[in-house]
């Protein structure tokens, strides 16, 4: 089943005019640039501490015992149910749903998930579940354990993403039973094994779907005042806001960006000729193109945080402090490479869960055209928002007649991206 390892096939075919779009997008954001330059002057995001909280039956509701253990039970019952599928289902992506179960509902569902109700995996991860579990076994604190080094960050979650992105993209056969059995148990292993040494925190750092759906939910309006632990409704730009400078947070988004980038240009005819003929062969050559693309966009964006620190003359760490404008970006190319791919794969990915045999897929929500304008405007949307959170952080840090021109690289970055983008749909 090619569609479960890429997003939505032949999108270069795709009825939009390359001009008006990248015309569009380009005055999309120098408009905006430009009038936040005129009328944002001083900083308006607070982070962690804006939200209005939410009624106080819709908190007891979400923090209680019952809820919690519910949502504990249906994940680990969803990963029983993959793992069993895998085992003792056929070894044909068609009439097995446990392929699409990880790589559309699990993968591509987590997005919208995400940006509705938080960071969710976090609540249903089975892997945290089977961790627990034990600990209570062995009459143990579950946040017991070593401490994480201060610089271990996010590293692994962003090498844990780009191993499955490996998977998705790169691997011979990522669709059969054999493949991902391997990848789970090894993904499996490595977290229990963490989280056994140094207590449940390593989830929040190592798990690549739980550090995955954390960054998307920081767009949601949904989100927990650390400070007191309530509930509120806030603004997805003060959640960005809030997004911890971890080591490793610029590698994580680099991944989600690089790897559904490579998704958007590896099944072009150009680059399907050039590893089917490659000397390296075929795996070796796709492993390169993938670990290309996701370097190409962290080498960009190195260029540009140290032309924002020759500017500013006074952020020492411009890496980590601009990371959190990069997550609206990587949201607008999963939705652009991967909507169809949800849409038409996941309801039936749940008809053959339910028993159906080899389904139908639906009919597409959209025609070509809608595919095509909402894909460029998720992109464009992606980078616009991205633009409003460098520039709030910008008039933040900047001197005050350095802030806009500090923001020229950030813009000069976002062009590119935006380029690069539209170029892997419409080109």
């Amino acid at each position: 089943m090619t569609a479960l390892a890429h997003g939505i096939g032949s999108q270069h075919d795709l009825p939009l005019s390359p001009f008006y779009a990248f015309a569009g997008a380009f005055t999309a954001l120098f408009v905006s640039f430009l009038a936040l330059g005129l009328l944002w002057s001083a900083s308006r995001f607070c982070g962690d501490r804006a939200g209005r909280p939410v009624p106080a039956a819709v908190q007891r509701l979400a923090d209680a015992r019952p809820t919690r253990t519910a949502l504990r039970a249906l994940g680990l019952a969803a990963g029983l149910f993959v793992v069993l599928h895998l085992l003792l289902g056929p070894d044909d992506p068609e009439r097995n749903p446990a392929p699409g179960a990880v790589y559309v509902l699990l993968w591509v569902g987590l997005v919208p998930v995400s940006l509705l109700l938080g960071p969710v995996w976090r609540l249903v991860n089975p892997l945290r579940t089977v961790h627990l579990a034990a600990c209570r076994l062995l009459r143990r604190d579950p946040g017991e354990g070593r401490p994480l080094p201060a610089r271990l960050g996010l590293w692994p979650a962003a090498a844990g993403l780009l191993a499955f992105t490996w998977l998705e993209l790169v691997a011979p056969d990522p669709a059969s039973a054999t493949t991902l059995l391997l990848f789970l148990t090894l993904h499996a292993a490595v977290q229990l094994a963490g989280a056994a040494r140094h207590g449940a925190g390593w989830f929040d750092h190592a798990d690549a779907f739980e550090v995955y759906s954390g960054l998307l939910a920081r767009l949601s309006p949904l989100g927990r005042r650390p400070a007191d632990g309530r509930l509120v409704l806030r603004s997805p730009f003060n959640g960005l806001d809030a997004t911890p400078q971890s080591p490793g947070l610029v590698a994580t988004v680099c991944v989600m960006l690089g790897s559904t980038a490579y998704d958007g240009f590896s099944d072009s005819p150009s680059w399907i000729t050039t590893v089917q003929t490659s000397p390296l062969g075929r795996t070796a050559a796709a492993t390169l193109g993938l670990l290309a693309a996701v370097a190409l966009v962290a080498t960009l964006y190195a260029l540009c945080s140290g032309a924002v620190r020759l500017i500013s003359g006074r952020i020492r760490h411009p890496l980590p402090s601009f990371a959190h404008a990069l997550v609206p970006i990587a949201l607008g190319y999963l939705v652009a490479h991967y909507f169809t791919l949800f849409v038409t794969e996941g309801p039936r990915t749940v008809l053959m869960a339910f028993g159906a045999d080899d389904p139908a897929p639906p009919d597409p929500l959209l025609g070509p055209g809608g595919v095509a304008t909402l894909q460029v405007l998720a992109i464009v949307l992606g980078h616009v928002l991205g633009v409003v959170a460098a520039h709030d952080r910008s008039v933040r840090l900047f001197p005050p007649g350095r802030a806009v021109a500090g923001q020229l690289p950030l813009l000069i970055l976002m062009i590119t991206y935006t380029v690069g983008g539209l170029s892997l749909l419409i080109v």
